[in-house]
């Protein structure tokens, strides 16, 4: 077969979309809200040689649908399906460079979908296509919400026993109750499980100063988001005053917030999302940016469905300085949009070894979960007049 004719079969010819709403077996809670559900876009796009792609991106936002279908949806077609860079900086150049945060999201399940087809025209699992598999078990962190001291305690001894030795548990509603928290899984689990607490943002400078000395006893892994995410000279002199590691998710999105973050000495981690940062290249390119300065990354959870959950165990196989436990939800999930779904087994996932993401879509369940709209993402409906202020306390 010729070039030409190949890179015809390339082109990509249909595309379609979902938005899927699966339900939480219970609501969680943390300091932007409460979530009783995850929200979904789902992306399915078709080459000319009849392959099949499938993306994923988290949906908590009204905008992502719509820059998707507006933006993102009419420029994929007629583009041969692995054009994936010129895709995410043709999205950015149609006005979304002043406007990346409502841009990645769309983004990155047209074009996770994208490798995803890539990955079956070659016959690789993702990994393979770029640079093999660093590691082929994946250690999973047990994500625990807000709860009673007493009841993380015990959630903590179940996950321990389960074979979970990596822990995040979120703080940020008050500082006695962040304190007990910590304190109490640290007393449940002894000396040898590490722990990291994220706090969303919710404390001002003053208060994470006073809350890093609190904590210095309970040998924290990393504190996660101490302060407002645009505040990077805050976590720089946070970083310089105290022992405990600082971690950024919420101010490391896109590259060129991670290549800030590096250029004022602002974090000890960073937490990686394929889908805030435009896609899965994207990922990569921040965590090789990331290795450059020897600081370590591992990956954000937003309740990951089946998809989104592949793609991040090919990143972290590819990633040699993903060295530490990548958050999941899926303990929480009701269901998913997999004909075989994951299953964590004794704190670890096994990387796909099947072409593309190496998973199978179950259409079945997509139509099942199907929603038209977004909800229970964040606030709080038991209290209407509430809302989260970054900082809190």
């Amino acid at each position: 077969m010729s070039a030409l004719a190949a890179d015809e079969g390339a082109r990509i010819v249909a595309v379609r979309h979902w938005l899927v709403g699966v339900p939480l077996k219970n609501p969680i809670l943390w300091a932007t809200g409460v979530r009783s559900r995850v929200t979904r876009m789902l992306v399915e796009v078709e080459t000319a040689s009849g392959i099949k792609g499938y993306g994923e991106t988290i949906c908590l936002l009204d905008y992502i649908p719509a820059v998707f279908e507006t933006v993102v949806k009419p420029l994929l077609l007629d583009r041969p399906v692995h054009d994936t860079e010129r895709l995410f900086r043709h999205v950015l150049g149609a006005g979304y460079y002043h406007h990346q945060r409502a841009a990645v999201y769309a983004a990155a399940a047209a074009e996770m979908a994208m490798w995803d087809a890539v990955g079956k025209i070659a016959g690789l699992p993702l990994h393979r296509l770029w640079g093999g598999a660093y590691r082929s078990d994946i250690e999973i962190a047990s994500y625990l919400f807000i709860s009673s001291p007493e009841e993380l305690a015990k959630l903590a001894r179940t996950d321990y026993d389960a074979g979970y030795r990596s822990f995040k548990i979120k703080i940020g509603l008050d500082p006695q109750q962040d304190l007990a928290l910590v304190k109490a899984i640290r007393e449940e689990l002894g000396p040898h499980a590490h722990i990291r607490a994220d706090v969303n943002g919710a404390w001002t400078i003053g208060t994470a100063k006073r809350m890093l000395e609190m904590l210095k006893p309970y040998d924290l892994a990393y504190v996660e988001q101490p302060l407002e995410l645009t505040d990077l000279a805050g976590h720089a002199e946070l970083r310089q005053s105290q022992p405990i590691p600082i971690a950024l998710d919420e101010s490391a999105y896109t590259l060129q917030e991670i290549a800030n973050i590096v250029a004022n000495r602002a974090a000890d981690v960073v937490l990686l999302d394929p889908h805030q940062a435009g896609g899965l290249k994207q990922v990569l390119k921040a965590a090789g940016l990331c290795e450059a300065y020897g600081i370590p990354v591992t990956l954000h959870s937003g309740g990951e469905l089946g998809l989104s959950q592949a793609a991040y165990l090919h990143v972290a196989a590819a990633c040699p300085n993903m060295i530490l436990a990548i958050d999941n939800e899926l303990p929480y999930l009701s269901g998913d949009i997999l004909k075989v779904p994951f299953r964590i087994e004794n704190g670890h996932l096994r990387v796909p070894e099947a072409p593309g993401l190496g998973v199978e879509i179950d259409l079945d369940a997509i139509g099942r979960f199907e929603v038209d709209r977004i909800e229970g993402a964040y606030l709080d409906p038991r209290r209407p007049d509430w809302f989260p202020q970054k900082p809190a306390y």
